[in-house]
């Protein structure tokens, strides 16, 4: 299924979806692509939080507005070994919030960072096109972040799949997609030298199955 315009609806909606991909992503790595003695499990981001935004519409009239609501945690997948449950790897799915502002990109930033100077790999998964604060992406920031070579966003397809692996020598493989173009399997390290490759198409199709009707259809601009 082609990746959708996710800056269509607001952020708790692609929170709500984000959710269910996080579901079928630990399902699908715990029902036979980890190998034995790895699990996947989705774990709150300590301080990660942004803002939903509810639109209510006036009785009897066409007038709508917007106010916040309860903050969002964000989740991520978690890739533990059985020995110890010491973690391995983190799968991240890039929230509008995690570039709405500076600071909530920073925070982001060091997490992400942080994780790969300790030696965890990390897949990372950016369906939102680039903003003030990360002209050249996700992938792009953290690059930067950690002295990697200079990376550009190619203009027809701005958004990115960056599978990363930790130190002590940084490797990463980056996959440019856009709107409307399937998703591909994309590596997720366990070790430097060792992988599985993540089926992100076939998730996303299930997660997709669940998103109402109603905002499929703006979702789809239909």
């Amino acid at each position: 299924m082609p990746v959708h315009d996710w800056t269509r609806v607001s952020a708790g909606t692609f929170h709500a979806f984000h959710v269910a991909w996080l579901a079928e992503l630990q399902k699908a790595l715990n029902h036979g692509l980890l190998p034995s003695g790895y699990y996947a499990l989705a774990e709150q981001v300590a301080g990660g939080i942004g803002l939903d935004v509810l639109t209510l519409e006036s009785r009897g009239t066409a007038e709508a507005r917007e106010i916040h609501i309860n903050p969002i945690r964000r989740r991520r997948l978690v890739i533990r070994h059985s020995s110890g449950d010491r973690v391995v790897a983190f799968l991240e799915i890039v929230s509008p919030g995690n570039k709405d502002g500076a600071r909530l990109l920073s925070s982001f930033l060091d997490k992400a960072v942080a994780a790969l100077v300790g030696g965890y790999h990390l897949l990372v998964i950016d369906l939102f096109p680039p903003g003030p604060h990360d002209p050249n992406g996700i992938h792009g920031a953290i690059w930067d972040s950690i002295d990697g070579p200079g990376y550009t966003a190619p203009p027809e397809a701005p958004l990115t799949l960056a599978a990363y692996a930790g130190s002590p020598a940084f490797r990463c493989y980056v996959e440019p997609t856009s709107v409307g173009t399937p998703l591909i399997e994309m590596p997720l390290f366990l070790s430097t030298d060792h992988y599985v490759n993540v089926p992100l198409e076939a998730t996303y199709l299930e997660a997709w199955s669940g998103v109402p009707e109603r905002w499929r259809r703006v979702i789809e601009d239909r």
